[in-house]
């Protein structure tokens, strides 16, 4: 993107934040923050943190191969090998496998929800972050422990469907203790709340 268009947009964006906040619409000021940011983050950031995160997860999930014996990983280059009976694979861990997307997702929306304060927003973020980066994790170890004993053609299912559905778990039951859980527990109704007044 071209720099000064990139100055332009973020100057618009913050001013319609300002807009919304000052105007008392904390729907459109929560979507809207959340949203640009977003789209800040996916432009500025992903290409920095990308390979990082990439080899982060391949260290983990090498670190468990190591252990157990049952595959191997390249840090340098975010690369996981598996040698099944079936034969060897290489798992390269990209932009879709590094979690960055769903990193980037859950602190767009956690800057903006006012649910906690900024201390709480700060170590929420850090540790969902940390929480992130591990079920991703698990997801490749899922992934290669499924290759090394079923064989390279179970690479689909396990990638596609059952790594996924481990993935999408842990996250869902993430953002339900982060978010939703939150949000009730703390809402207040007229001169009633579920949770202790700060």
């Amino acid at each position: 993107m071209n720099p000064i268009l990139g100055i332009i947009l973020f100057a618009v964006w913050l001013y319609l934040l300002r807009v919304f906040r000052k105007s008392e619409l904390p729907a459109w000021h929560f979507i809207w923050g959340s949203c640009g940011l977003f789209i800040f983050l996916m432009i500025y950031a992903r290409p920095i943190l990308t390979q990082p995160l990439a080899q982060i997860v391949a260290s983990i999930a090498g670190a468990f191969g190591k252990l157990t014996g049952l595959f191997s990983s390249n840090f340098k280059y975010g690369v996981v090998f598996v040698d099944s009976a079936e034969g060897a694979i290489s798992i390269l861990i990209d932009f879709e496998c590094s979690g960055i997307l769903e990193i980037m997702a859950f602190l767009s929306l956690l800057i903006f929800f006012r649910a906690y304060s900024k201390y709480e927003r700060v170590i929420v973020g850090v540790i969902g972050t940390l929480y992130i980066i591990l079920a991703n994790a698990l997801r490749i170890i899922v992934i290669c422990v499924i290759i090394y004993f079923f064989g390279v053609s179970a690479f689909s299912v396990a990638h596609t469907f059952i790594g996924r559905l481990v993935f999408y778990a842990l996250s869902v039951l993430m953002y339900f203790i982060v978010f939703t859980k939150t949000q009730i527990v703390r809402q207040k109704v007229g001169g009633f709340t579920y949770g202790v007044d700060e």
